[in-house]
């Protein structure tokens, strides 16, 4: 496995998240006008804002999960699962870069 390039390719996506997150925090910030609002835009308003709250905590998961990745790669235990210590499968690699598990031991759903 090129090592090399899956930094590259979980840095760029950390980048991609960073940049999406900042949007939407952003959006978040920005508060309604409320003095020409009806109860339908305060309400698309809050409903807008939990959309942009949900997206925000899931893009923060896949950060600590890329950055975990990261520091994984940098002290050589990238494709080591951390529950049973066998190699994690390339493939699976490939499919999740970010993942700390084998297949068996995800599957199994072991923490």
């Amino acid at each position: 496995m090129n090592t090399e390039a899956m930094r590259e390719r979980l840095i760029a996506r950390r980048d991609e998240l960073r940049t999406r997150e900042l949007r939407v925090n952003t959006g978040l910030r920005q508060p309604p006008d409320l003095s020409t609002s009806d109860y339908g835009d305060v309400s698309r308003e809050s409903e807008r804002n939990g959309i942009l709250t949900a997206l925000s905590r899931t893009a923060d998961a896949e950060l600590k999960r890329i950055d975990g990745a990261l520091q994984r790669l940098a002290d050589g235990r990238y494709t080591t699962c951390v529950v049973c210590r066998e190699e994690i499968e390339p493939q699976r690699l490939e499919a999740v870069p970010y993942t700390d598990r084998c297949i068996a031991c995800a599957e199994r759903g072991e923490a």
